[in-house]
């Protein structure tokens, strides 16, 4: 693997006027930041609606597109929305995205502009729509669940539905696909690739299951009998319990993984490379039973292995996969990881935690993504103020920084020695670049409230000097 390295910051933390970050000029601002400091990568989160607690990894479909990404001056300049509605559209603040606003807001106001579309444009979306039969799904489902008052779908009980509902969404789906097509044809001629995210199950709630109910576990009644989570761990002593139906492999591998196969070329239309979030599924899962309240009672099930593994190599290609292989990872699913070929995870966080483990940056291998954190970490400045004493003079003394200056010096530090390491990719949450402390982190893996929420202003991206990136980047071979 080349060296090279790259910044992770979701769409949603860019600045902007209008609630949210977006597929605006601000994108492309951010793609010139990345060249200016020398990165070859950009890596975001996954691209779906969220939910009520505001997740990227838990959505309405896999396939679509979040509308809160949708940038409105576009519209308006197309005549698709007045200024009088983008006026109104304007942000309270430009420190965090306002989801409450987003969720009553977003979506109707770009339903209003799909009414004003000339006839033209009319064939084109729905041209585009039907040639990607799980987007065409999506548009329905909405419309559906917009039918029955938003309930979820196992609820419903009325199956007519306005078509102009329907037709809305298209239009949202294709000004999410337009707009973004803009924004990587924009990264790519600029040499900057762009990574993205797949979680590994999808919603109950969604198009996925509620067209495709054969392929995952659920009884006559369409319950859930098991659901998805893991066990305790560094996060969650509890576990975490994410609710999310499981596959029926046996199923999908009748229909040769052709769901997969589908999801995997679709995301890679989007991206130049995924990662495949809780990678270790595929070895085995943790299934809990679906009247549970926390994780801690579920079982370890095995998964589809290299079956499903070659299916996603059959249509990746060259491009790359990278393997969440974090959490709790056993023998197994090592073999697997090395077997399947695609990079894994290392993360600077966990090579503390005691003992000697992989995490540390003089074991990375190259054919491996380092981070500093993830979006489920604290940011580095967060992590070394919560790290003990004796611990944080090791981290610091491992990087080749006086321990009383760890405030100070530690982040940039870290950066370097994950820089020097041997990981043919490593990856730098924005907030790390910054040195900013805990109170932009943007997730805490267990807790419902308060995550997603993170913005950057243009003003603080600034902050970054971009030439100390450029030269250290060099200075590293990346």
């Amino acid at each position: 693997m080349d060296r090279k390295s790259g910044v992770l910051m979701h769409i949603s933390s860019l600045w902007g006027d209008y609630s949210c970050g977006s597929f605006g000029e601000e994108a492309k601002e951010f793609v010139d930041f990345l060249v200016r400091g020398g990165f070859s990568y950009w890596q975001v989160l996954p691209f779906g609606l969220v939910d009520e607690c505001n997740s990227p990894y838990k959505s309405y479909s896999t396939f679509a597109g979040n509308p809160y990404f949708v940038d409105l001056k576009a519209l308006c300049s197309e005549g698709l929305i007045t200024s009088e509605e983008l006026s109104a559209s304007m942000q309270k603040t430009p420190y965090s995205c306002e989801f409450d606003r987003l969720s009553t807001e977003r979506a109707a106001l770009l339903i209003t502009a799909s009414k004003r579309v000339d006839s033209a444009l009319k064939d084109k979306i729905n041209s585009f729509i039907e040639s990607n039969r799980h987007l065409a799904d999506f548009c329905k489902f909405m419309a559906l669940k917009a039918a029955n008052g938003n309930q979820e779908w196992s609820a419903w009980s009325c199956f007519d539905y306005d078509y102009a509902v329907e037709f809305g969404w298209r239009f949202i789906q294709y000004e999410f696909f337009s707009q973004w097509n803009k924004i990587k044809t924009y990264a790519n001629e600029k040499g900057i690739k762009i990574i993205g995210d797949i979680p590994i199950y999808v919603s109950f709630d969604s198009s996925d299951v509620y067209f495709n109910k054969s392929l995952f576990l659920m009884d006559d009644n369409n319950r859930l009998t098991d659901v998805a989570g893991v066990p305790p761990d560094y996060f969650a002593e509890d576990g975490q319990l994410w609710g999310n139906p499981l596959y029926d492999w046996s199923a999908m591998e009748r229909e040769n993984y052709s769901w997969w196969k589908d999801r995997i070329s679709s995301a890679l239309e989007l991206f130049d490379g995924v990662r495949i979030d809780h990678f270790r599924a595929f070895e085995s899962f943790w299934a809990v039973p679906g009247t549970e309240k926390t994780a801690r009672n579920g079982k370890w099930v095995k998964g589809p292995g290299m079956k499903l593994i070659n299916a996603i190599k059959s249509v990746a290609g060259e491009k790359l996969i990278i393997a969440e292989d974090l959490g709790d990872i056993t023998k197994e699913v090592i073999e697997l990881v090395e077997e399947s070929g695609f990079p894994g995870m290392r993360v600077f966080q966990f090579g503390f935690l005691g003992g000697e483990t992989p995490h540390k940056p003089h074991n990375y291998v190259n054919n491996s993504i380092a981070y500093s954190g993830t979006h489920d970490n604290n940011t580095l400045l967060g992590y070394l103020w919560e790290t003990p004493a004796d611990i944080k003079v090791d981290v610091m003394n491992y990087c080749s920084c006086d321990p009383a200056a760890w405030n100070e010096r530690g982040c940039e530090a870290i950066i370097k020695t994950i820089l020097a390491s041997n990981a043919g990719l490593a990856i730098f949450p924005v907030q790390d670049l910054l040195g900013y402390g805990n109170d932009t982190r943007l997730n805490v893996p267990g807790r419902a409230e308060g995550n997603w929420l993170y913005r950057i202003t243009k003003e603080q991206l600034q902050l970054i000097d971009t030439q100390k990136y450029k030269y250290l980047n060099k200075l590293y071979g990346r």
